[in-house]
């Protein structure tokens, strides 16, 4: 596996090593604002199907999206002012929010015509997302049912002896403590939190 050692000094050439691979098709193991996350290139259909096979997720339980600001979440999604007010005040952020989806990426990222995004509040995912300008998958990095990892060590122990592991690893070190992002419907009437 590929590892990359990633500091706030080697940013930019880190994001330019991984946009080369993202277009292989590559699944990196990558540091997010709130855990460590599996991030593909959302609009490759190998690497989203890669991600469900290698956590055993199942395919009715979608993964969200990474988007780099909110011209890129309309173009997924369908957005009124209201929703967009309420997009603007939580991100960037641990929020991913759901909305109508346009259905422009793979069944993999909608259920019930719905489909979750956000906009990390992490400097090397947002130069990420702005440099390779398309979206990419924003689903923690283990194992379905197993807990998701703060260092980049928990995660390689969870996938070790798997038939399918990460191509790659963005090592980050150790992450600030914190649980994944709260997940919050607000294609209704009224914002309904779906995970806490």
């Amino acid at each position: 596996m590929k590892r990359l050692a990633l500091t706030e000094e080697n940013e930019a050439k880190v994001a330019q090593e991984v946009i080369e691979l993202l277009d292989q098709g590559f699944v990196f193991v990558c540091p997010t604002d709130t855990v460590y996350g599996l991030v593909a290139d959302a609009t490759n259909p190998k690497a989203v199907e890669k991600i469900f096979q290698m956590k055993g997720r199942a395919s009715d339980k979608p993964i969200s999206v990474f988007v780099a600001d909110m011209v890129s979440a309309k173009k997924l999604a369908r957005v009124n002012a209201r929703q967009e007010a309420y997009m603007e005040n939580v991100w960037p952020g641990k929020f991913t929010v759901i909305v109508e989806s346009k259905h422009i990426l793979s069944e993999g990222f909608e259920k019930d015509g719905k489909i979750g995004l956000r906009i990390p509040d992490s400097r090397f995912l947002g130069l990420l997302l702005r440099e390779y300008g398309k979206p990419l998958t924003g689903t923690s990095a283990n194992i379905s049912g197993m807990p998701s990892c703060s260092e980049s060590q928990e995660v390689m122990k969870q996938f070790e002896n798997q038939a399918l592991s990460p191509d790659a690893l963005i090592d980050g070190g150790v992450l600030p403590i914190s649980k994944e992002s709260t997940v919050v419907d607000i294609t209704g009437n009224a914002p309904k939190i779906v995970r806490a």
